[in-house]
């Protein structure tokens, strides 16, 4: 993170998301609100799936569908971050609404997730051109139309000019936001639509775009690595490390649908502390393969007074109950501290497995992060 100016030079309020030349900084003298410690808590969720079991399940008789028990158990804690941020990975393609392998989800959907608390998306992924330029044009323009910030993926270059690096500003806080894709799954980008792929050329540029914003964070969540594989791969590894050496301050990564380790770094010359997560695994979805039915919500708190700084961060392990298993008519998002009374023995079971081969991957591997809880029983 970048050091903060002498305690004599502050920067005024920024009204717009714009290039740094558009900017203008004063020098005031410092007074005891100037001095005080603000604080900005972000709030990383893994993969937002809608295969056609979920489709199915959540189809209501009136012929629309009801997405309002998803989140019912982990809403609050998504709503206590300044930023809940998550990775779409479907399109809002419109009918007919199909799972996998091309992905188009309900509008509902997104209102349910909006609704939920997520404030920032991020759409740059391999399933991003899944129903093509039609799809991708669509996401974009219904996500927009609920004023949620998003990065990834854009109708035309100059709308990517215009809002990448995405900034996010709160708290007196700016975040500059990065989002790439390894690949779309063959399926080419049609012009002029833009998706941002992991090219080093391109996102260094985007990087040096990033620091001239006058950012507190920059933070890149990349859709890398190999699916269900719990380790991260080399070339994950290797990108961490590039980033981190380019001046990304943290990196969040999705895309292997089982969740990887976490890592906090701490520079040997600044001190400063970087986030590393290697896969958040999925959020919500209809997979069952041992692994990929549960995933991480990942919460960060930096810091600035007299520095700016990742001041604590945790992790905490949610489990996806399908009907099949709660009972219920559709799929729920569970702490995976709910009490066992509240859900069958089987769906019990399943979650305990979710969880103990998650810690046992953590506890070997995780690096300077802890475990939370956040469930209490009302």
């Amino acid at each position: 993170m970048k050091k903060l100016l002498v305690s004599l030079l502050l920067v005024t309020q920024f009204s717009c998301i714009g290039k740094a030349q558009e900017n203008t900084i004063a020098i005031q003298m410092p007074t005891t609100d100037s001095l005080k410690t603000d604080t900005l808590s972000l709030l990383f969720v893994g993969d937002l799936m809608q295969h056609q079991g979920q489709i199915n399940a959540a189809r209501t008789t009136e012929g629309g569908y009801d997405y309002s028990s998803y989140f019912e158990y982990v809403k609050e804690e998504i709503s206590r971050a300044d930023f809940a941020i998550a990775n779409l990975e479907v399109t809002l393609g419109g009918k007919p609404y199909k799972g996998y392998p091309a992905f188009s989800a309900p509008d509902e959907y997104l209102t349910a997730i909006h609704n939920a608390g997520f404030n920032v998306l991020i759409t740059a992924n391999n399933h991003s051109l899944d129903r093509g330029r039609k799809g991708l044009e669509r996401t974009i323009q219904l996500i927009d139309s609920l004023n949620i910030p998003h990065a990834g993926t854009y109708i035309n270059s100059e709308e990517r000019e215009n809002k990448y690096p995405l900034l996010l500003e709160k708290n007196g806080f700016r975040i500059a936001m990065l989002n790439y894709t390894y690949g779309t799954n063959g399926i080419v980008v049609t012009p002029p639509n833009i998706v941002n792929y992991i090219d080093t050329i391109i996102i260094a540029k985007d990087i040096e775009a990033s620091k001239a914003l006058n950012p507190d964070a920059i933070i890149a969540c990349m859709h890398w690595g190999i699916e269900y594989q719990s380790l991260p791969s080399k070339k994950q590894k290797f990108l961490a490390d590039w980033l981190l050496q380019k001046g990304v301050d943290h990196v969040i990564g999705s895309h292997p649908h089982v969740v990887q380790p976490i890592e906090v770094r701490e520079d040997s010359l600044t001190k400063e502390k970087h986030l590393v997560v290697y896969s958040l695994g999925n959020y919500i979805s209809n997979m069952s393969a041992r692994r990929t039915d549960g995933g991480l919500m990942v919460r960060m708190e930096l810091v600035k007074d007299s520095t700016i700084r990742l001041n604590h961060c945790e992790y905490s392990l949610v489990w996806t109950a399908r009907p099949i298993q709660s009972g219920k008519k559709n799929h729920q998002l569970l702490p995976i501290n709910l009490p066992s009374d509240s859900i069958p023995v089987n769906a019990r079971n399943s979650l305990i497995i979710f969880t103990n081969d998650a810690r046992i991957l953590f506890n070997k591997h995780n690096q300077g992060i802890k475990e939370y809880l956040f469930y209490k029983k009302k």
